[in-house]
């Protein structure tokens, strides 16, 4: 396998998990959606204005390590759009 072969893999790795974690945020933030967090210790609009910014570090550490399968077979599709299987 040559050095620009591998270049291509390694970054075809590298979106497939960056669309794990955009796929894996959607699911996060409709899941806390419906969370009601009023009360003594709720963040009211600060925490509403946020909760983008911690689904989609929740769901980039889910895709590092290991995700829900999806990275997986993107990436195998995209290597053989690439020819690379």
């Amino acid at each position: 396998m040559t050095a620009a072969e591998v270049a291509k893999r390694a970054q075809i790795k590298d979106s497939a998990q960056k669309f794990e974690a955009s796929f894996v945020s959607s699911m996060l933030q409709e899941m806390f959606e419906g969370l009601d967090t009023s009360g003594p210790f709720g963040g009211g609009q600060g925490e509403a204005m946020f909760r983008s910014v911690l689904t989609d570090a929740m769901a980039k550490q889910v895709s590092k390590h290991g995700g829900v399968g999806v990275a997986a077979s993107v990436e195998r599709e995209m290597l053989k759009m690439q020819g690379l299987t």
